[in-house]
């Protein structure tokens, strides 16, 4: 499903991951752990797409057995909307749309029809328990019931993973608890592959494996 080998990024003379081998299996769910400032959401960055490794032409990133290096900007585009879905611990809703709205949005990018996506939409929403709350906005909506909208909109496009950095990191313990629960769930209702950046240490030991990143390696299982 993911494979990553000799990972290395460098923000100027700052190197912040140091040669990461990373390898994760269809329907996994791998949480990753460590001091703030090891790599872990540079890391995760790079797994999604959203930024790529200093070193290309002495790494390999393979995902679904595509060649991530390989795709030119268009194809990476579009390959991250139909097969990646991101979950992050600020939503990044959109406050001026409805929940409905919002979870729509990488359809329509998709370019997915308006009926269809506002049905599957519909569908996640109601799966996650928000039936009664498709058409409040952002600010009419508590924060887990907000991280629930971003869960459903990470999941609109059926992504084969999702990468989350720090999901339940803006929750209280009550909405955290559901959160992490929710994650098994999708993946046994689903299939999706999970990889969790979080210093949840509850989340973190719910997972298949547990990775810890110290100084910009995976020191340990």
């Amino acid at each position: 499903m993911i494979k990553a080998v000799n990972i290395q990024k460098y923000f100027g003379n700052l190197q912040v991951l140091k040669g990461v081998d990373l390898h994760v299996k269809a329907g996994e769910v791998v949480s990753i752990v460590g001091p703030s400032g090891a790599g872990k959401t540079t890391l995760l960055q790079i797994l999604g797409t959203l930024d790529s490794q200093s070193n290309k032409k002495e790494s390999e990133l393979e995902i679904n057995e595509i060649d991530i290096n390989s795709l030119k900007d268009k194809a990476l585009a579009a390959f991250r909307n139909n097969h990646i879905g991101f979950i992050f611990q600020f939503h990044q809703l959109l406050p001026e749309f409805t929940a409905l709205e919002n979870v729509c949005i990488p359809a329509f990018i998709k370019r997915t029809g308006k009926a269809e996506a506002e049905s599957r939409a519909t569908e996640l929403l109601d799966f996650l328990g928000l039936s009664n709350r498709i058409h409040h906005r952002p600010n009419e909506l508590s924060g887990g019931e907000q991280q629930r909208v971003a869960v459903a909109r990470a999941l609109i496009n059926n992504p084969s993973i999702i990468l989350a950095d720090e999901p339940s990191g803006n929750l209280d313990s009550e909405s955290a608890d559901k959160l992490h629960q929710l994650f098994f769930q999708l993946r046994d209702e689903f299939g999706q592959t999970f990889v969790i950046v979080t210093h949840n240490e509850e989340l973190a030991d719910m997972a298949d494996r547990k990775l810890t990143m110290i100084d910009g390696q995976i020191r340990d299982e």
